[in-house]
């Protein structure tokens, strides 16, 4: 193999950049030509490349986004338009494509490789965590923090007024993001889309830490945590998050001053940290070595620290367990 690409696509993550630092040098190192795909899919198609080397990808370990961007592509997801990318690639002299994202951007990797033969690797890169096969994906790290530092700042003008505050996080289907930051950042209440929540409980503990001298609450929120069951005796607003539902809902019930914050993109963005760096940097360069071995329509992860290949269908289809001991533990911390 002596040409290959790397391309960014989905949800942009903190640790993108450092990862193609890897596959580039990694490359480079190997005698391989690197070609930098802009655009994620949608510049595959349009072939949309550039020849990146060493001074390429100089003083980007520390940035965060992707500096080889990233878009949605409805062409890419017809076959037409699958075929079209792997013209492009092959036009190119690409010989094997690695694809750094989360679980869309894997099943493009693989629908390309079944149907037109072009060898590909997955990368994970998502902030939400949710990739089976790799106990974490790049930029999980970095929002974490992201979301603690939020929690701590809240905090101080929490306790200077004597509010709840109902903060929420990114997460639409899965709940890992917000339960390790609400255990790390000490949340009252750590509400997600996997475990189903009493309204009337949640409620209950802001009632009884004020009777006990709290003066302050979190409530930290999924963006996609399951409303169902809830009996509610506020109404919800047209477009409203569910954070602002159960932010009215406590201020009702209790009585407490109550506030919401949705932190949104500012958790995608940052500097990485250095777990995320050095996450990137091994499975950037892993990902090369798979690609050199022979191997195709794989990702690379981290399970228990140590880097293993996968089916990339399994990463996809698999279903990454919810740690319902941690859940607990951050309830029994939280008293």
């Amino acid at each position: 193999m002596k040409k290959i690409a790397v391309l960014t696509s989905g949800g942009d993550a903190p640790g993108m950049n450092a990862a193609v630092r890897a596959v580039v040098r990694k490359a480079i190192y190997d005698g391989v030509e690197v070609i930098g795909v802009n655009r994620g899919y949608a510049g595959v198609i349009d072939g949309d490349f550039v020849k990146l080397d060493k001074s390429s990808v100089s003083d980007i370990i520390q940035r965060g986004g992707t500096f080889l961007r990233s878009a949605r592509c409805d062409e890419f997801r017809t076959k037409e338009g699958r075929q079209k990318a792997a013209e492009q690639l092959k036009k190119e002299g690409v010989e094997g494509l690695i694809v750094i994202g989360g679980d869309g951007s894997f099943t493009g990797a693989m629908l390309l490789n079944e149907e037109t033969g072009i060898r590909t690797i997955g990368v994970p890169a998502t902030i939400d965590n949710d990739i089976a096969c790799t106990d974490d994906a790049i930029g999980y790290d970095t929002a974490m923090n992201t979301i603690i530092d939020a929690i701590s700042k809240i905090r101080d003008t929490a306790s200077s007024h004597e509010r709840a505050f109902v903060i929420e996080a990114m997460g639409r289907h899965a709940g890992f993001l917000t339960l390790a930051a609400g255990l790390a950042g000490g949340a009252e209440s750590i509400l997600v889309p996997e475990m189903k929540f009493d309204m009337d409980k949640v409620c209950e503990n802001i009632q009884a830490g004020y009777e006990e001298g709290k003066i302050h609450s979190i409530i930290l929120v999924a963006e996609g945590v399951e409303m169902d069951g809830q009996e509610f005796t506020t109404n919800r607003d047209v477009n409203e998050s569910n954070a602002f539902l159960i932010g009215k809902e406590i201020n009702e019930r209790t009585g407490f001053e109550t506030r919401v914050s949705i932190l949104g993109h500012i958790q995608r963005g940052g500097s990485p940290t250095g777990r995320d760096r050095l996450l990137a940097s091994r499975l950037g360069a892993a990902s090369v070595n798979a690609l050199l071995s022979g191997e195709t329509n794989k990702m690379v992860g981290l399970i228990h620290n140590k880097v293993e290949i996968a089916e990339i269908r399994d990463a996809i289809e698999g279903n990454k367990e919810f740690d319902e001991e941690l859940y607990e533990l951050a309830n029994i911390l939280s008293i």
